[in-house]
């Protein structure tokens, strides 16, 4: 999901390369709704035809993602399960 990845952004150094086919998608969509600044690779070929994004470079968090960042924690009933997804999504892409 675009936003727990967006959660997982602020504990990395930025800027910072993405190349997971699911990661690009998910930078594709928080840059689309100004969540986060980045650079994505162009997804057609030489002859036109559409390919998706291979990678993409995340430049930072803008003021409105971290707002939504701060909205997400802050919601009491969310609060405990967004942050462990959040944990259990890290740790599982540290391991691969």
């Amino acid at each position: 999901m675009p936003l727990f990845y967006l959660l997982s952004l602020q504990h990395v150094t930025l800027p910072k390369v993405v190349t997971r086919s699911e990661d690009v998608q998910h930078v594709s969509v928080l840059k689309a709704t100004g969540l986060i600044e980045a650079e994505i690779a162009p997804a057609s070929d030489a002859a036109g035809k559409y390919n998706a994004a291979r990678t993409a470079t995340v430049m930072r968090i803008t003021e409105d993602g971290f707002a939504e960042i701060n909205k997400m924690l802050n919601e009491p009933r969310r609060m405990s399960r967004t942050v462990q997804l959040v944990r259990n999504r890290m740790r599982s892409s540290a391991l691969s």
